[in-house]
């Protein structure tokens, strides 16, 4: 999709079409979400959170550490990234077992910000991220569902 000038488009202008209330921010979770997040922040005017893996980010950065299936990793965002108060839109390429997306909702609420929803390309959700994600009380948005582990 990324390499299609218009299925990337068609996708953005997807999610734009899914966001209720207009954000202050979007975070983006590396590596596919920056794009996907770049380009739609472009398209709703706001500004852009990067959540990095662990030792990727200059300067002063809060961490959080999350569970994979074959052991740990750590995200981490800049410390000054999002003003207490901010409402954030999440964003990823996909969204699977949602300890990923999990960790950056922990690190923007550690910023003293709001995640008000998530958005994705591709849920799959019988391995329950998206399940997982509105637990945590906020809505889950994607373009597409595949069903299956």
């Amino acid at each position: 999709m990324l390499l299609d000038a218009d299925g990337f488009a068609a996708a953005v202008e997807g999610l734009a079409a899914l966001v209720g209330e207009k954000p202050d921010l979007i975070a983006a979770i590396e590596a596919r979400g920056f794009a996907i997040g770049a380009a739609l922040a472009q398209r709703l005017g706001i500004g852009l959170l990067l959540i990095r893996k662990w030792g990727k980010l200059p300067g002063e950065t809060i961490a959080e550490d999350y569970a994979l299936e074959y052991g740990t990793d750590r995200l981490a965002m800049h410390v000054d990234a999002c003003a207490p108060g901010a409402r954030v839109l999440l964003v990823d390429d996909l969204i699977a077992t949602g300890g990923t997306a999990l960790a950056a909702v922990r690190l923007v609420r550690r910023a003293g910000a709001h995640v008000t929803a998530a958005a994705f390309i591709i849920d799959l959700p019988d391995l329950g991220g998206s399940a997982l994600l509105r637990q945590e009380g906020f809505p889950v948005h994607s373009l597409v569902e595949f069903e299956g582990d």
